[in-house]
């Protein structure tokens, strides 16, 4: 396993502009070409945090996945973000893992956040994914997913001599400023816990429904330890992940091997 390349793409969506925030994403994250292996974008990055967006849903057809696919091949690196999607009549606040040769794999929200009533109008998903890109397996999960422990749990994988699901959890997010201190809190405690890297991607500004977003972006090692940390303002940043050192923290300290072993249903 190779060092991993993370950009963190922190910017100021649009509200309800799909095409817009395709330009405007687009734009930020063209001067990555053949520099990262991995691009972030926020949760529901074409429109904002909306349920009224509901009504725009695209479908797996549509303008968004095509941009995505098209926007992969051309950085030479795996794109990912949430869009809504629409599905045999349900919408999902749906999380696109795309690479340059065009492969899509998805990952839709498990936890809809209930305090801004998303639960009535979207689907949950049922299934966590992980990936394999670059040596490195990953797991990527949505904002509130943040909040629940068990479900994003490391476990292990005993087809794979005991190795954990994942060594990188993954959250892309419209984090709200007023729990600004829980996100950054719950993203070191979830890569304490996996004895993994975490990078966690939010957006910037002020949107539709005059909830502001503080950005926070940030990529934290197996210690909890910050390795990169973003502020309020519109920014790329680019993290290399250590996979030595990373490997050598779990041989010291095996506490997976203490680990109780469950199911998730």
């Amino acid at each position: 396993m190779n060092n991993l390349r993370v950009s963190l793409v922190q910017g100021a969506t649009r509200w309800h502009d799909p095409a817009g925030n395709r330009d405007y994403y687009g734009d930020l994250i063209a001067p990555l070409h053949g520099t990262t292996d991995v691009v972030l974008l926020p949760e529901t990055f074409t429109s904002g945090f909306s349920n009224e967006a509901i009504g725009d849903a695209e479908t797996m057809d549509g303008p968004t996945v095509a941009w995505m696919r098209a926007q992969a091949a051309r950085l030479g690196a795996a794109l990912c973000g949430s869009v809504q999607l629409r599905v045999d009549g349900s919408v999902f606040n749906r999380l696109l893992w795309v690479t340059p040769d065009g492969t899509l794999q998805h990952y839709d929200k498990r936890h809809l956040f209930r305090y801004a009533r998303e639960h009535e109008r979207y689907a949950a998903g049922r299934e966590r994914l992980t990936v394999e890109w670059k040596g490195w397996r990953i797991c990527p999960l949505v904002c509130y997913d943040l909040r629940f422990p068990v479900y994003s749990r490391n476990r292990y994988d005993v087809e794979r001599a005991g190795a954990p699901d994942y060594d990188l959890l993954l959250y892309v997010a419209n984090w709200p400023a007023a729990r600004a201190y829980a996100w950054k809190t719950l993203l070191r405690a979830r890569a304490i816990e996996n004895l993994c890297y975490v990078a966690g991607l939010n957006r910037v500004g002020t949107d539709g429904n005059g909830i502001d977003y503080d950005g926070d972006s940030a990529v934290i090692d197996f210690l909890g330890h910050p390795v990169s940390e973003c502020t309020d303002a519109e920014v790329v940043v680019t993290t290399t992940l250590l996979a030595d050192e990373l490997a050598k923290h779990r041989e010291r300290f095996p506490a997976m091997l203490d680990g109780d072993a469950f199911e998730l249903r």
